[in-house]
């Protein structure tokens, strides 16, 4: 088991970036591949990015790909969502969650362990 704490969430302009963190504990982290999620309210959380174990392969949901950037390291236990070019329709509570395998996936419900979520608001 991980545990999972996400940061930098805030209220950003639209065109706007931010970057959130998520920070591990646990010995295994550099075996986990890992995922960023987002919920927005009425709706079921969805799948934003995931990266493998060893951060040599990424995937991203198609309303992101080209504007957010999912990132880790290692040796700091810690996974990145750069958002760039943000839209009010990306305003919701995103999540990191991990996986007890390296490899990627894109179903919430193959995610062993989640963090508390970081509200992220896009709004003029």
């Amino acid at each position: 088991q991980v545990q999972l704490v996400e940061s930098g969430g805030g209220l950003v302009q639209p065109g706007g970036s931010l970057r959130l963190s998520c920070a591990a504990s646990g010995r295994s982290f550099s075996t986990y591949a890992m995922g960023w999620f987002r919920q927005a309210p009425g709706k079921e959380r969805e799948f934003v990015a995931t990266i493998r174990w060893d951060g040599g392969s990424t995937f991203y949901a198609t309303s992101v790909k080209g504007r957010f950037t999912i990132s880790r390291d290692n040796a700091k236990k810690t996974v990145y969502l750069q958002m760039d070019s943000l839209k009010a329709e990306d305003t919701a509570v995103y999540y990191c969650a991990a996986r007890s395998v390296g490899s990627m996936s894109l179903i919430r419900g193959q995610y062993a362990d989640w963090g508390q979520g970081t509200q992220v608001t896009v709004s003029s």
